[in-house]
């Protein structure tokens, strides 16, 4: 049965029409539910282990019995001697301590050719008469406690009974040196701020248990609020009770310090930074990095940040004499960036260990590889965590889920995570990635998966994730959901009907779930996101067809006037933003949003649960959002009614209901819907360019949501306006038209959008024309004519080519376009 089931699943992939589709087929027919000719059982199971161990291997023991306990109400007796009478045992130590716990079988054990790669172990199961021992042995003290994360993720646990493949056996060893994740205590996330050290030591557990060997804290002051109404500790004592757990568990400590003081050339603000950062250092347990970006925030020239570097570096060593400094060139301007590399390769400062890739970086990773000297390591510093206007972004994602679900949803993208990872991490140490909350867990998982061994599948992974955290019964179908939540959110989202499939699965899911299985936090977010995706293409349905009748009303203005077809258009508009859609789905919405709220204190609303911001994971405040022109609409209207002549009133109005039509032999894109942009030159594609540093990428801001001061227009924006085509830093934005008229006169009409209005850009065809010179963005947006010249589509093509201001810093965002005419008059 279940290979009719795998070769079904190849064949669909074969038929796809996109390598996404095909790529997401194949994913799912690698989730191979457990098959094996016999079990082992471990119900009666004693843990044998060597009376040297170590307190951090201890720790692993502990955690061994206790997730086992949790998931079996089975308690493991421990012993460091297996009992005659015991008929299966669990042995678990470092290769050191073999011959002490691995009785008739040590020597067996000792003379095998063993992998000695440092956090590396083998599991072995062996067999004497009627006895059965299950052997965890470690290359040191980590790969102890990975061995016994390893043996977890491998037990088959309900209650009452835990069960073992009676052939499994490994040896392995990680790839990457580092595998680490951020883990704040801050108002900025979502959900940390709210976490005791308790749950934090579970969430250390169950990082470790996939490999994980580092994280990284955050000092008390930071970008962010001092304080926060969910913590239940100040920040300085959770940073040290967080970095004495990671000490117990022996994972790395690094801390990531921003410089934000004014001016680090001035003496005194480099003493106050001395004297405060010293402050920290010596109440922590453990450090073992100290990582300081260089901008996002702080903005300090670096020969300037360099020597202030060097000084912190001596005063680290103070209390924590082994730890490193490490730095990153993140958000420097050109010059700042040539300035930075130069101080790498002329002075090659000793007290620098390593450098960081992180977001906001000028080039690509390797690009970075190869200008830093090699005597310096690179630590790659992805984010798993935003979903758009972030480092990576959520490619080809419809506008609806970008406005309503926003840049830190619920975003399990196993399939993105691995491209992400393939095409980067060659030529690093490995990675510690950027969090700001729990909202990213299965990325993390992702991540710490490959960065142990990058050949293995996504699927895989997510089968493990399932097995471990969701229970045997649910985990194949549990890791087909998440692979699906993925992927309806690649594409337009009215033409994918997988969204309500998916909600079919997640629905199966939990109509099969007992209540204490519908109380896992992980369990609810997905849940969550499966309800929130389909509501939300039900919702774009309906208030696309309402805004489709009332244009219609707007199309017969010949017939009664401008008046009376605007009177009645705003009624249609009005009624359909009154009504109701998936009402259930909605209130199930929030349901499981207080189910997280209880469960892990996550903040999906800032008036309801207290979370900073509503761009900061707060989905349940962009639930509704406009998904038409509604608001934008009712604005035109409100202008034209102030317009004196009923001639002006009727151009307006054929203004807005041909306002996408380009006339005869005209042509028009959309930039930053995916399903309108013919025009637009792509790049090489996301799976070589995840950055999309040297690629065209879509992009969106919800102006009327997002607090931007004076930056916020001053009303209702289109709904095309709310995303936009973008390049990055120096590359350009293009577009290709082809099989033009070579004999007409073309005229350009273009809106330049975006989340950074008032810079500066210009505009270039056939990389030799000028069409316009470098001019600021106006803002509010508006739609700009431009005339191309004759010579520009003399061949019956036409290439356009934007750029922003060369050699600029920051989020390198500013060549930001929204929608685009080619007119031919």
């Amino acid at each position: 049965m279940f290979v009719a089931e795998l070769m079904s699943k190849i064949f669909q992939a074969t038929r796809c029409r996109t390598i996404v589709q095909f790529k997401f087929l194949i994913a799912l027919a690698m989730i191979v539910p457990f098959r094996s000719a016999l079990a082992l059982d471990l119900s009666q199971a004693q843990v044998v282990v060597p009376t040297t161990l170590s307190a951090r291997e201890r720790k692993a023991v502990t955690m061994l019995i206790e997730e086992v306990e949790k998931r079996t109400q089975i308690r493991w007796a421990e012993s460091n001697k297996l009992p005659a009478s015991a008929k299966v045992a669990i042995a678990v130590g470092p290769v050191a301590a073999l011959r002490e716990f691995g009785g008739e079988f040590a020597s067996e054990l000792t003379n095998e050719q063993p992998a000695s790669a440092a956090e590396g172990f083998r599991i072995r199961i062996k067999k004497q008469k009627s006895a059965v021992t299950v052997f965890v042995i470690g290359n040191d003290s980590r790969g102890v406690l990975f061995g016994v994360g390893r043996l977890l993720r491998e037990l088959r646990m309900q209650p009452g009974r835990v069960s073992l493949a009676d052939n499994f056996s490994v040896t392995t060893a990680p790839k990457y040196l580092l595998r680490g994740h951020q883990l704040g205590y801050r108002p900025k996330t979502n959900s940390y701020d709210a976490w005791d050290l308790d749950r934090w030591e579970q969430y250390f557990r169950d990082l470790a248990v996939f490999g994980c060997n580092a994280i990284e804290l955050i000092p008390p002051r930071s970008d962010d609020d001092a304080d926060s109404p969910h913590f239940p500790r100040p920040p300085m004592e959770m940073m040290t009770g967080m970095s004495r757990l990671a000490d117990d568990y022996g994972l790395d400590v690094w801390i990531w310090y921003p410089a934000m003081d004014k001016d680090y050339s001035d003496a005194r603000t480099v003493e106050y930074a001395l004297n405060e950062w010293s402050e920290v250092f010596k109440k922590l347990p453990r450090i073992d990095v100290v990582f300081v970006p260089g901008g996002d925030p702080g903005h300090t020239q670096p020969k300037v940040l360099m020597a202030l570097l060097e000084k912190q570096t001596g005063n680290l060593h103070r209390f924590h004499p082994r730890a490193q400094m490490w730095v990153s060139p993140q958000s420097f301007n050109q010059e700042w960036f040539d300035e930075f590399i130069g101080i790498l390769r002329n002075d090659q400062p000793a007290w620098l260990s390593g450098v960081v890739f992180g977001p906001q970086v000028r080039g690509s990773l390797a690009q970075l590889r190869a200008l830093v000297p090699s005597r310096y390591p690179i630590r790659h510093y992805p984010d798993i965590t935003h979903s758009r206007q972030c480092q990576y972004p959520v490619p080809d994602w419809d506008t609806a889920f970008a406005i309503t679900e926003g840049r830190e949803c619920i975003n399990p993208r196993p399939l993105g995570e691995a491209a992400i990872f393939r095409a980067t991490q060659p030529g690093t140490v490995g990675f510690l990635t950027y969090s700001e909350g729990c909202n990213d867990d299965v990325n993390k998982f992702i991540w710490s998966g490959l960065g142990w061994d990058p050949d293995q599948s996504p699927a895989n992974i997510l089968c493990e994730y399932s097995r471990y955290f969701i229970g045997d019964k649910f985990a194949e179908r549990f890791a087909q959901g998440l692979l699906a939540l993925e992927q309806d959110w690649r594409g337009p989202l009215l033409a994918n009907r997988d969204v309500l499939r998916t909600l079919a699965l997640f629905q199966s899911l939990e109509k099969a779930a007992a209540p204490d299985e519908l109380k896992n936090w992980r369990f609810q977010q997905a849940l969550l996101r499966a309800y929130y995706d389909a509501y939300t293409r039900i919702r774009l349905a309906h208030e696309k067809r309402v805004e489709a009748r009332a244009l219609e009303k707007l199309r017969t203005v010949s017939k009664r006037g401008s008046e009376s077809a605007m009177r009645e258009a705003e009624v249609i508009l009005d009624r359909g933003a009154e009504e109701m859609v998936a009402v259930n789905l909605r209130r199930r919405i929030f349901e499981l949003a207080e189910e997280l709220y209880q469960s892990i204190r996550m903040q999906l609303s800032v008036e309801k649960y207290k979370a900073i911001a509503v761009d900061r994971g707060a989905m349940l405040d962009t639930v509704d959002y406009p998904l038409n022109n509604r608001r934008w609409l009712k604005e035109r209207f409100a202008a034209l009614r102030r317009l004196d002549s009923e001639a002006a009133r009727l151009k307006g109005i054929a203004e807005i209901v041909n306002w996408t039509n380009p006339g005869l032999g005209g042509f028009y894109d959309d930039l930053g819907n995916v399903a309108y942009q013919p025009h637009l030159v792509r790049g090489s594609g996301y799976d070589r360019d995840p950055a999309f540093l040297e690629s065209s990428r879509v992009d969106f801001e919800e102006w009327d949501v997002v607090d931007k001061g004076d930056e916020k227009p001053a009303g209702a924006v289109r709904y095309s306006w709310l995303d936009h085509a973008e390049s990055l830093f120096d590359a350009p934005l293009r577009m290709h038209y082809a099989n033009l008229d070579s004999t007409a006169q073309y005229r350009l009409r273009v809106v330049y959008g975006g989340d950074s209005p008032r810079k500066k850009i210009c505009l270039i065809a056939n990389d030799k024309v000028e069409i316009h010179p470098f001019i600021q963005k106006p803002f509010p947006f508006q739609p700009l004519e431009f005339d191309v010249p004759r010579e520009a589509t003399r061949r019956g093509e036409l290439d356009l080519s934007w750029f922003g201001e060369p050699g600029q810093g920051g989020n390198g965002r500013s060549c930001q376009v929204s929608e685009v005419w080619l007119l031919k008059p």
